[in-house]
């Protein structure tokens, strides 16, 4: 009994709590409380929006076109051009632009997402000089599902454009038809563009050049000029002017359709740079243009007949030398729902070249500043440049673009990708598109320092992710100046499918602290 009682007592003073000193119960709801809080946060930063979450690359990059394995190949193959059917998602085509082993081109089609390219052969016109020399093709589909292809034919032993032809496809590209004649001598840099109201109009983009020098325009106020078919290609209506008088330097014109059916041209005014349009640097590397360019919209609200004009950004500082007939191309993206407008250059205001994208939502009248894409530190004196762009249906924004941040000597070339869900005022990480670095120093112009990329990359994006063509040269070397087209799958995050988990994250956050409090209202007087 002596025993019992003892133990008795001893029991109740265990369970009573001391002054100072928390019971078991009471430092239990703390552990919980604390556990709970941090299980909260951690399924907050899962439910993070899509742009501050990275997207994915999935499975290993793929060649394009058929020699890419083949050492004996030595063609350059660059400046790729990507359009998907939107009758048929799986079937895309793909036009570049060859340098080497001689000026030509190729178109690629595929009917399985990208998982196998077959090379269709490009229709020659009759008439034209021999050998067959296509060049500098462009790619879009109407919302019929008809395929177009723009490209031009050269002549002489300057290789200038001697016309710019249409051919069209109802087959996703496995048939093409015979060319039709657009415009004749002198049209460089020609793009499509498909007015997204009525498949059957068509709009085409060029510099009109009155003479040419070897690579060189050796005189000023050469014209931006658009045409416009509204049969199909069948026939085209005359060149109008785009570009005022006063803008004696301009060149890159790159067209898009709003969902409305208005068009839009981008284009630089390089303003007094006569070391790129006047051909000053004959062709060799070094420093670039000291100057400021300009980047200008030119819009049209009456199916191309006038144009007003909206200066993007008035001083953007050049990164690169480039020839006057192969110039880097701005991109220019619409969303087709919504109507914003994307613009996205490479600019060195910074100190070494970055990616900006500038966003509209007037439909090109005015732009926000524009804002840099790319997360590598500032000033670390690595390049990001020729940025691509493309809208998704859901309205993200992806920007592709060569990336040199993880090479400190600024020569290996990688390949990034980077998105926005709220209209390019935040960027997700990138996702490293190329699986392998590859040497920026190979191409047409190696043996001068002048080693030459191509004038854009391509892309294509869905919902779900993006499909994207780059200028590869990992099989090449500076002496065989061997340029493939290398693709990826990229899987993009969404926006809209962790809602759940930030709502389950907050309240477990909320519990959390309510256990930390009621935990420190129960630890008694200090």
């Amino acid at each position: 009994m002596t025993w019992s009682i003892s133990n008795s007592v001893s029991a109740a003073k265990s369970d009573t709590p001391q002054a100072g000193r928390p019971s078991r119960r009471v430092s239990r709801m703390l552990v919980v409380g604390v556990v709970v809080t941090l299980v909260g946060c951690w399924l907050l930063v899962l439910g993070l929006p899509a742009h501050v979450r990275a997207g994915r690359l999935v499975g290993a990059n793929r060649p394009v076109n058929e020699g890419a394995a083949d050492p004996r190949d030595i063609s350059a193959n660059n400046s790729p051009s990507l359009a998907a059917n939107p009758v048929d998602r799986d079937n895309l085509a793909l036009a570049n632009r060859i340098d080497l082993p001689q000026f030509s081109c190729a178109l690629h089609v595929t009917f399985d997402a990208g998982e196998r390219w077959t090379t269709v052969p490009v229709p020659f016109p009759e008439g034209e000089e021999a050998p067959a020399r296509c060049y500098a093709p462009d790619v879009a589909y109407a919302s019929d599902g008809t395929l177009y292809v723009s490209y031009v034919t050269l002549k002489g032993v300057g290789n200038s454009p001697n016309a710019l032809w249409v051919v069209s496809s109802t087959d996703g590209g496995r048939t093409v038809s015979t060319p039709v004649r657009v415009t004749g001598r002198l049209a460089f840099q020609a793009r499509l563009s498909i007015d997204r109201t009525r498949p059957d109009r068509l709009y085409l983009s060029w510099l009109q050049a009155d003479e040419v020098g070897t690579g060189l325009f050796p005189t000023t106020g050469n014209p931006i000029e658009m045409a416009r078919s509204d049969d199909h290609g069948a026939t085209w209506g005359p060149a109008v002017r785009v570009s005022p008088v006063g803008r004696e330097r301009v060149v890159a014109p790159t067209p898009a359709a709003g969902p409305d059916g208005h068009l839009s041209i981008l284009y630089l005014d390089v303003g007094d740079d006569r070391l790129d349009y006047n051909g000053g640097h004959e062709g060799r590397g070094g420093e670039p243009y000291s100057g400021t360019w300009s980047l200008v919209l030119a819009r049209s609200d009456d199916e191309g007949r006038s144009w007003q004009e909206t200066v993007v950004d008035p001083a953007l500082k050049p990164t690169q030398r480039f020839v006057a007939f192969l110039p880097p191309l701005p991109a220019l993206a619409v969303d087709p729902k919504s109507g914003t407008m994307y613009v996205a250059f490479s600019d060195g205001r910074l100190g070494d070249p970055d990616v900006l994208v500038w966003a509209s939502a007037d439909g090109g009248r005015s732009f926000r500043p524009g804002r840099r894409v790319n997360d590598t530190p500032a000033h670390d004196g690595t390049a990001q440049y020729l940025p691509q762009l493309a809208v998704a249906p859901n309205g993200r924004l992806d920007v592709l673009y060569y990336d040199r941040g993880d090479d400190p000597a600024n020569i290996m070339n990688g390949v990034s990708l980077q998105s926005s869900s709220d209209q390019g005022r935040t960027f997700s990480p990138r996702v490293k598109v190329s699986d392998r670095l590859f040497d920026s120093r190979v191409g047409f112009g190696s043996e001068r320092d002048f080693a030459d990329l191509g004038s854009r990359l391509a892309l294509v994006s869905t919902t779900k992710g993006a499909l994207a063509v780059w200028t590869d040269t990992r099989a090449g070397t500076d002496v065989t100046g061997k340029q493939d087209l290398g693709s990826a799958m990229v899987v993009a995050a969404s926006r809209s499918t962790r809602w759940w988990l930030r709502g389950l994250g907050l309240f477990l956050v909320l519990a959390g602290v309510a256990g930390v409090a009621g935990w420190r209202g129960s630890r008694g007087p200090e």
